[in-house]
C-alpha cells in the first residue's frame, strides 16, 4: 500500500476519471482493416486527472481525496477495486449512479511513439458542482480539477458552474487548480469557444496547467508544433492576465515553462494560503527541461504526473525554480512504467534522483534561452525574473 495512512487530505482532486486498458505494445500496431494485431497482457489503471494526479501525489507521499463520478457496471467495479487495492480509503469519494456507464479509455501505446486514446466519457459527461460536496474538503489546501472538455455538463454552459464551484471552494480557503484536455474535434466540444469559455472560468483559478497544444487550440493562436520562447511568454501571460497567478505549460518532451504573475490580489490568493514567500514568486518565467529516463515504458499521464509534483512542491513550500525541476523529475518518473503514476516513487527517493545528478534531455533550438536575462541552477533549469530571482 502507497502513501500516508490516516492523514486528511493535503490536497483534493476532483474531475473526470476513467479506467485506462493498456494493453503491451512491443511495435506499432498494424491497424488496416481486417488485421490481426498481437498484444501482450494488459494493464488495468485508473486514468484522467483524478486517477493520474491523485495516485501520483498518493506515490509522492501527499495525503490525498479523490472525487469522480462512475457508473455501476463491470468497469466500475474494476475502478473502484484498483482504487481500494493501492488504498481503501481512495476510493471513498467516487460517486456510483445507477445505469450510468463507467469512463473508459483503451491507450493505444507504442514504444517509441506518443499514445492515442480509444476513449468513452461516460458519466462524466453529467459530472456537476453538486458532485463535490465542500463538506469533503475539509483539511486541503488545494483543489485540484482536470479535463472539463470532456465533461459535457461543465463545457456547455460557457464556464459558469465550474466558476461557481471554483469560487466557493476559494471560499474555503483552498488553492484551486485547473488542468485541461484537448477537446475532441469532431464532437460538441469541438464547437465551443474554449476562449470565451476562459474567460469567464479563469478567473476562479489560481493555478492553470493545460498543455502547450491544448491552450494554442483554445485560444486560436495557429497551428501547433514545436513551441519556442515567445509564443510560450504570449499564451501564458494571455490566460496570466484572465486571471490565475501561475500558468504552468506542459511541452511533452521538451519539459515545463511556467510563468508567473505580477499582479498582488493573484499572487495573495496562492501564496497566502500555502504560505509562499510572495516576492519569489512574483513575475517569475521558468523552464525546466525533461529529465532522461532510464527507459521509457509509456507516456500514458506523464502531464497529469509533472502537475503533481508541481503541486506538491507548492506544498513543500519551494521557490519557482525548485518547484518547476521536482515536477518535470516526477514526469520523467512516470514514463519508466507503462500506466501513468507506478513509476513515481516516494519523494525522498525522487529527491536523491537530483542529488546524485539526474541528466537532462536538450531543449530544442527554439526554446533553449541564449540570453544574459536568463540564469541557470544546478539541475539545469533555466529562470529570468526581476532583479534577486531566487534559485
Amino acid at each position: 500500500m502507497d502513501g500516508p495512512r490516516n492523514a486528511s487530505p493535503a490536497v483534493v482532486v476532483a474531475g473526470h476519471i476513467c479506467l485506462d486498458i493498456i494493453p503491451l505494445l512491443h511495435e506499432p500496431p498494424d491497424l488496416r482493416p481486417g488485421a490481426l494485431v498481437g498484444v501482450g497482457p494488459s494493464a488495468l489503471s485508473p486514468g484522467g486527472p483524478v486517477g493520474n494526479v491523485g495516485f501520483a501525489l498518493h506515490r509522492l507521499g501527499v495525503p490525498v481525496r479523490l472525487i469522480g463520478k462512475i457508473g455501476d457496471d463491470e468497469f466500475g467495479r474494476a475502478l473502484v477495486g484498483v482504487l481500494r487495492g493501492r488504498d481503501p480509503r481512495l476510493a471513498d469519494g467516487m460517486t456510483v449512479v445507477p445505469g450510468e456507464t463507467t469512463s473508459y479509455s483503451v491507450v493505444i501505446n507504442p514504444p517509441g511513439i506518443d499514445r492515442t486514446f480509444l476513449h468513452c466519457p461516460g458519466a462524466n459527461s453529467t459530472f456537476g458542482a453538486a458532485d463535490v460536496s465542500l463538506d469533503r474538503l475539509g483539511g486541503a489546501r488545494i483543489l485540484h480539477f482536470g479535463y472539463p472538455p470532456a465533461m459535457r455538463r461543465l463545457y456547455s454552459d460557457g464556464g459558469l458552474e465550474l466558476r461557481s464551484l471554483l469560487e466557493a471552494v476559494r471560499g474555503r480557503g483552498l488553492v484551486t487548480s485547473l488542468d485541461m484536455c484537448e477537446p475532441d474535434p469532431h464532437g460538441p466540444a469541438g464547437r465551443v469557444d474554449w476562449g470565451a469559455w476562459l474567460t469567464r472560468a479563469l478567473p476562479a483559478v489560481d493555478v492553470f496547467a493545460p498543455s502547450f497544444d491544448e491552450l494554442c487550440v483554445m485560444l486560436g493562436v495557429g497551428a501547433r508544433g514545436a513551441p519556442d520562447l515567445g509564443r510560450l511568454r504570449a499564451l501564458a501571460e494571455r490566460a496570466l492576465s484572465m486571471g490565475p497567478a501561475l500558468v504552468a505549460l506542459k511541452l511533452g518532451d521538451q519539459g515545463l515553462y511556467i510563468r508567473t504573475s505580477r499582479e498582488p490580489a493573484a499572487l495573495g490568493r496562492l501564496c497566502g494560503p500555502l504560505e509562499l514567500d510572495d516576492a519569489a514568486w512574483r513575475d517569475r518565467e521558468v523552464l525546466a527541461p525533461c529529465f532522461r529516463a532510464s527507459h521509457v515504458a509509456g507516456t500514458t499521464g506523464s502531464g497529469d504526473c509533472t502537475i503533481a509534483g508541481l503541486l506538491a512542491a507548492l506544498l513543500r513550500r519551494e521557490h519557482p525554480v525548485a518547484a518547476a525541476t521536482a515536477a518535470t523529475a516526477v514526469g520523467a518518473c512516470s514514463v519508466e512504467a507503462p500506466d501513468a503514476s507506478s513509476g513515481v516513487r516516494p519523494w525522498p527517493e525522487v529527491a536523491a534522483r537530483l542529488a546524485a545528478g539526474w541528466p537532462r534531455l536538450p531543449l530544442a533550438p527554439g526554446l533553449d534561452p541564449a540570453t544574459a536575462s536568463w540564469e541557470q541552477d544546478a539541475h539545469g533549469t533555466r529562470f529570468a525574473g526581476p532583479a534577486g530571482a531566487v534559485r
